[in-house]
């Protein structure tokens, strides 16, 4: 979800589907698996979507190699018009994703698999969102010295409880503004 905003539990609960999860976040290190994992799911959503997807990448911190992280594998989508459900949510209900967060121009969905779960965040394809997660998991990928403050940051955060996952995202934001400005990233 788009953090602009400081997140509130009435904010949160408009936008997810199913409401809040109290969370404790499990961070691992990382797994040479994870690529292959996404792969196989970035294959099956280019099957599922066709054309509808326009860009199909992994982001989020599995994406990273070296970085820890929570063992999810975290897809963005372009889709033209995500908020046009009936166009693409059926057939991706069909192969077991369910729509956790509906919010304008974004929709994300979850999918449960024995190998571990998989984000599916779906944005039209030049979508500001699109972009920072880019340009965000490329200077991670590059610059060892951002990737290891992100990790500290993520390990202290691990330590807590949360009211929502989207609360331990939120905290993260400091870090994450810093590290998009190293990347020479401007809103």
């Amino acid at each position: 979800m788009v953090m602009s905003e400081r997140l509130t539990d009435d904010a949160l609960a408009a936008k997810l589907v199913g409401g809040l999860r109290p969370t404790r976040v499990e961070l691992r290190e990382y797994d040479p698996a994870w690529p292959a994992r996404y792969e196989a799911c970035a294959a099956q959503l280019r099957t599922i979507l066709g054309d509808r997807a326009r860009l199909i990448e992994h982001i989020g911190s599995t994406s990273v190699p070296g970085l820890v992280a929570k063992p999810v594998i975290d897809i963005v989508a372009g889709i033209d018009a995500p908020d046009d459900e009936p166009a693409y949510v059926p057939e991706l209900e069909a192969a077991g994703y369910v729509v956790r967060v509906r919010e304008p121009e974004h929709r994300c969905l979850r999918l449960e698999r024995t190998d571990g779960p998989v984000n599916l965040h779906c944005y039209p394809p030049d979508h500001l969102e699109v972009r920072r997660y880019l340009v965000f998991r490329d200077r991670l990928r590059a610059d060892a010295a951002d990737r290891a403050r992100y990790a500290a940051v993520k390990r202290e955060l691990a330590r807590h409880e949360w009211r929502d996952i989207n609360y331990y995202a939120e905290a993260k934001w400091p870090v994450i503004r810093e590290i998009l400005g190293n990347a020479g990233w401007t809103e």
